[in-house]
């Protein structure tokens, strides 16, 4: 062999300790890649086995078709005889339809103002009831719905059964001038009710009707929201517990769609008594400042309107998600749905129900959510209301 094709032996010996090297650095690395394939395994293996945290599925009840709830005493006509009875005031307000029955003229605020005082007192024993000019005068046989609805739902954490009056506790949110469902719900099942109110206005005439009313003292509280931003912060108390939230958002955006709503409502009045062949007690003259569907700004419209509203009680239910059985809140525009879904489904909720409700040719809703789980809605009735 040629001196040029000799190698040296320490270059012989380089080579073969450099080609070692590299063996044992592929050994290495076949080893990482094949605990790597491993770890992947067992994690998918622990991601198949845990539970997943799955967004609840939102329950939709249909409504009964034209029918109030079967509880509603407000079912059927008006007995306008014994309305009379127990107010004889609503008696100047009396009209004949051109079938015969007595009705009254529902675009009279002074005419429905009467209607529901009487309401109040032969249903509820309410025997003082008013409300400052311009607020909202409600209609009581679609208030009333809303909350025997509500009994339904809470009656599930009691066997099926409606817990005992005193022992349930609900806030309404944005009670207005009116209390209406501190009052229907006091006066119908005896729940120990709390209103709240951003209108100062507003809270001072729910006092005076709670104040004018000595079977309510003890049974019904008002607090001011000071804050317009918040719906819960100020107004909840660190250890109070609740078992329903209530409320009848503002429902339109701004002033303008508010205004639009108010025309389209009067031509549609307009319609009403031109087929039924009369007018109004005052020749179907309006006075827009005056409409029984208007109400005060804060009662009607807020930036944003009900989707916004109920999007922000979402948002702050969450930090008192355990004291509370559950929250509602009514939707008037079913459109308003699509943003209040995705609000409730990123709100951690263990449980979201549409429920609607029929009066009339009108279909309404409520939808209601709980952090709670069916064990633990079962445990805060046993908690709450039994052998108390």
């Amino acid at each position: 062999m040629s001196s040029s094709s000799r190698r040296p032996r320490g270059a012989s010996l380089a080579k073969s300790g450099a080609s070692s090297r590299h063996d044992s650095a592929d050994r290495r690395q076949q080893a990482a890649s094949a605990d790597r394939r491993d770890s992947t395994a067992r994690e998918k293996t622990s991601a198949a086995k845990a539970p997943s945290l799955k967004t609840p599925a939102i329950k939709v009840t249909p409504a009964r078709k034209g029918q109030l709830h079967p509880r509603n005493p407000h079912r059927g006509r008006y007995d306008m005889a014994a309305l009379v009875k127990a107010s004889p005031a609503l008696a100047a307000f009396v009209i004949k339809t051109p079938a015969g029955s007595e009705s009254i003229d529902f675009a009279d605020p002074v005419a429905v103002k009467a209607l529901n005082r009487a309401l109040l007192s032969r249903h509820y024993g309410i025997v003082h009831w008013d409300i400052p000019a311009g607020y909202l005068c409600p209609p009581i046989p679609g208030r009333a719905d809303y909350l025997h609805y509500l009994a339904d739902l809470i009656s599930e954490a009691n066997g099926g059964q409606l817990p005992a009056g005193e022992q349930v506790r609900a806030l309404d949110i944005g009670t207005g001038a009116n209390l209406i469902y501190p009052l229907l719900g006091n006066r119908s099942f005896g729940w120990q009710m709390v209103g709240s109110d951003i209108s100062t206005q507003a809270i001072d005439s729910a006092r005076a009707i709670v104040s004018a009313n000595l079977r309510l003292k003890g049974q019904i509280k008002v607090r001011l929201q000071a804050d317009r931003t918040r719906h819960f912060a100020g107004i909840w108390g660190a250890d109070e517990r609740f078992d329903l939230v209530l409320c009848n958002p503002p429902f339109h955006a701004s002033e303008a769609d508010m205004a639009r709503e108010s025309q389209r409502k009067w031509r549609g009045l307009d319609k009403s008594r031109r087929q039924r062949g009369n007018a109004s007690r005052k020749g179907g003259a309006r006075n827009a400042a005056a409409l029984n569907f208007a109400g005060q700004a804060a009662e009607l419209w807020c930036p944003g309107g009900e989707e916004a509203f109920v999007t922000r009680m979402i948002q702050e239910s969450r930090n008192v998600a355990s004291q509370c059985l559950w929250f509602t809140s009514l939707v008037a525009h079913s459109a308003s749905l699509t943003g209040i879904r995705k609000a409730l489904k990123c709100s951690g909720a263990s449980e979201i129900r549409v429920v609607e409700m029929s009066q009339g040719q009108k279909v309404s809703r409520f939808v209601a959510w709980s952090y709670l789980t069916p064990d633990q809605r079962r445990q805060w009735g046993r908690d709450h209301w039994r052998g108390k």
